[in-house]
């Protein structure tokens, strides 16, 4: 195991790291070295499984820290990222991982509760905004690296319509053109910035989906390997955006889903 993170003081700021992606690409670095930030935002009920799990990251000989707060509440952010420059002292953030899920699946039409505006700027603001908040909130108390990596994920639902799936695919498309912008816009400080577009992943985000069944059974049948995509495969491409070698890849959408696309 190559542990080319380690003993650099370099740490993953995940963002909605306690399950699924966040958490598997938490591991996979931690396995490679780096420490690891996780804000997330969990009922009483489930922390003893996530605490679980953050030991066995521990366990890895890493350092890891974790903050169960509203991510979108400006003051507890705030004070999140002092926490945070005070913990790790001389270090830096390596990579900011945006796995955020936190919106509204509802129908347009035909049902006693349809999609509101105000559903949109709830779900938009969560799944797309907040990466630009947070990354100018790291930014502005000069806690990135000199060659950092952000790394968001968005879907399918980015050019494709999925019943229920409006407000999430809004925000799909409006954090893709945010990472964009980073890239473009922050490429002067070291900062690179894309989207891995994973295909379907069986996590508690697409089981929320109404009809996700009809979703896992059409993207086995169109996936080469005929099978769903691994929290793993993706936290895998997470690992490669973060090597020294990718250091030239910088604002693209990257499709990590076994040639599930071509077809």
């Amino acid at each position: 195991m190559n542990k080319e993170f380690i003993n650099k003081n370099e740490w993953v700021l995940v963002l909605g790291g306690s399950t699924g992606l966040g958490l598997a690409s938490a591991q996979k670095l931690a396995l490679h070295g780096m420490n690891v930030i996780i804000v997330h935002r969990n009922r009483k009920s489930e922390i003893g499984q996530i605490e679980e799990n953050f030991n066995n990251i521990r366990n890895l000989g890493v350092d890891l820290i974790s903050f169960n707060i509203d991510l979108l509440n400006t003051k507890k952010r705030d004070t999140t990222v002092i926490e945070i420059k005070n913990h790790i002292g001389q270090g830096s953030i390596k990579a900011l991982i945006h796995s955020v899920a936190k919106g509204n699946l509802k129908p347009m039409v035909n049902a006693d509760q349809i999609l509101k505006n105000d559903d949109f700027h709830l779900t938009i603001e969560a799944m797309a905004i907040s990466l630009y908040d947070w990354v100018t909130a790291i930014f502005n108390v000069q806690l990135f690296g000199k060659d950092t990596r952000v790394i968001s994920f968005t879907s399918e639902g980015n050019t494709k319509a999925w019943k229920n799936y409006a407000a999430v695919s809004a925000a799909k498309v409006a954090l893709e053109a945010i990472t964009r912008s980073i890239a473009l816009e922050f490429a002067p400080y070291g900062i690179k910035a894309n989207c891995l577009q994973p295909g379907a992943v069986d996590t508690q985000s697409l089981r929320m989906i109404p009809g996700h069944e009809k979703i896992v059974e059409n993207s086995v049948l169109r996936n080469p390997h005929n099978r769903l995509t691994e929290p793993n495969d993706v936290a895998n491409a997470v690992y490669l955006l973060c090597k020294d070698e990718a250091f030239w890849i910088n604002g693209c959408v990257i499709p990590v889903n076994g040639g599930e696309h071509l077809l």
